[in-house]
């Protein structure tokens, strides 16, 4: 029998456990996410309850995450839950989470789960957290967060798409974003952030013939165009929004930077622009780029070891979230480290880069506490699952990543939508402020 140590999850709903949660069964399926890659979905029955939860991809990974699959992919890893994880859990109570997760860590028995996996892990304790409240018979953000969990996450969205999930045939900036300010509802927000992504694609239409309304892979446009060009349209289609919509919508980038990164020649290859950049240079540009274009959110603008980079930026810029994900990969060892140096006053949330909804947690705790933005975030290759909306409200992140058009995308939008609806008078925007 493995020994457990107790994790501090604390959900703060005052339930007792009863018998309504004991796991009864656990199945699992292949499926397909958004990109047609295989992945895996988990459903975890309970006496009274179901969860089921799936696995989604990243295109651009940081190299500290956790492995995604054991060696033999998705057929191994459903192997391996049906031999050696279902028989643990069978029997246990889906409503001890922590006890659960570290269940996980300990059948894996290393520091990333390569033997079961991440995204393995992931959809199992998801699964589990979803059966729980089924149990109860109550929604998900609520059953991880209790009564108190009321704000809504404004929608940081995809709309030009570049680097990696374009085919590289873009902008060699991984993503053109919106986010809209001061919006009063969560479905404006929305709203908001549709039209932008509607004023874009007609603006590329009048200024570029050849543009023919290709997409990339989280839903924004991807056009043949230079880096600059792209921010001035994003700027000019942002502009009308606001004035339309009496809201402020504001451009923000994500850099994607390690695929940029050539550390042999120490600099960064901008191929679409015929730029090489040492990181001097690179910072100087993203000072350039936040002043001109009044970013209000840069991610990832150096090497996901370049703490000392994302700390001079930070401590450069005001007014403008500076965010870390394949810097930080939802590991709260190294958000110790980025809060030790000041690197960085925003971090990316992924589950499935980390594991387990505990482990995901402890490193919003970490981030809460040392007043860094936490962002919950989707991933490039997605599935139709909605538990990243519950996530936002539940972990009290003020933002949502989950890009603007496209089914697997706006499935976690209307998902807000509805919770936004169940909240009543209690729901409000979340206070934005860094």
């Amino acid at each position: 029998m493995r020994r457990l140590k107790k994790r501090n999850f604390n959900r703060s709903n005052g339930r007792k456990n009863n018998l309504s949660t004991i796991i009864e069964d656990i199945v699992t399926r292949k499926i397909f996410n958004s990109r047609g890659e295989e992945t895996l979905e988990v459903d975890v029955i309970t006496v009274d309850g179901f969860g089921s939860a799936s696995a989604p991809a990243g295109a651009s990974r940081g190299s500290a995450e956790v492995v995604p699959y054991p060696k033999g992919g998705v057929d191994f890893a459903i192997r391996k839950i049906e031999e050696e994880i279902a028989p643990e859990l069978i029997g246990m109570n889906a409503d001890e989470q922590e006890t659960i997760d570290l269940l996980l860590h300990e059948i894996d028995e290393t520091n990333n789960f390569r033997n079961i996996g991440g995204n393995t892990v992931c959809a199992i304790s998801l699964s589990t957290a979803e059966a729980a409240a089924s149990s109860y018979g109550i929604p998900l953000f609520q059953h991880l967060a209790g009564s108190l969990a009321s704000n809504l996450p404004y929608p940081l969205g995809n709309v030009l798409g570049g680097g990696e999930h374009a085919g590289g045939k873009a902008s060699d900036i991984q993503e053109f974003l919106v986010l809209p300010l001061n919006a009063s509802t969560f479905s404006d927000a929305a709203k908001a952030n549709i039209m932008v992504h509607q004023k874009v694609c007609s603006i590329l239409e009048k200024k570029d013939s050849t543009f023919t309304g290709g997409k990339g892979d989280e839903g924004g446009w991807a056009p043949n165009i230079r880096t600059e060009d792209a921010l001035k349209i994003m700027v000019e289609a942002c502009k009308e929004v606001s004035n339309e919509l009496d809201l402020e919508c504001r451009v923000g980038v994500d850099i994607a930077a390690s695929t940029l990164w050539n550390s042999k020649e120490n600099s960064y290859v901008y191929a679409s622009d015929g730029v090489n950049m040492n990181p001097e240079e690179q910072l100087d540009y993203m000072l350039h780029l936040i002043e001109k274009y009044h970013l209000i959110y840069v991610e990832d603008p150096f090497h996901e070891d370049d703490f000392e980079g994302f700390a001079q930026l930070t401590k450069r810029v005001k007014n403008c979230l500076i965010c870390g994900d394949d810097l930080f990969v939802t590991n709260k060892e190294r958000l110790a480290h980025g809060v030790m140096t000041g690197s960085a006053n925003a971090i990316i949330i992924k589950t499935n880069q980390i594991g387990t909804l505990t482990d995901a947690w402890e490193t919003v705790r970490l981030a809460i506490k040392n007043h860094y933005t936490p962002i919950m975030s989707h991933r490039s290759g997605e599935t139709t699952d909605t538990h990243l909306a519950h996530l936002a409200v539940a972990f009290y992140c003020p933002i949502i990543k989950s890009g603007v058009v496209g089914g697997e995308r706006v499935a976690k939008i209307n998902e807000l939508i509805r919770i936004e609806e169940s909240l009543g008078n209690r729901g409000k925007m979340s206070n934005l402020s860094f």
